[in-house]
């Protein structure tokens, strides 16, 4: 996946985020729109780490397309 493939999943993820926030702001959610915000948080998180990751290797000489999706326990264990 390009940096660009990155990105544009991100810009969809994030819409869709907004979108669930703004229904939350309303009192509107469901159970099932917060489940589906704790979904977009890790898929954000792992496209987020994953253009990371493609940036790194660029600068370090590597082939950017050598780096991969983590798994969520992985993203999600960073301390910031």
């Amino acid at each position: 996946m390009e940096d660009d493939q990155v990105f544009g999943r991100i810009n969809e993820l994030a819409h869709e985020e907004h979108e669930l926030f703004e229904k939350e702001s309303r009192g509107e959610a469901s159970d099932a729109d917060r489940a589906r915000l704790s979904e977009l948080n890790v898929a954000l998180d792992q496209c987020w780490d994953l253009l990371h990751q493609r940036r790194a290797r660029r600068d370090a000489g590597q082939d950017p397309d050598q780096a991969r999706t983590r798994d969520e326990q992985t993203v999600e264990g960073y301390l910031g």
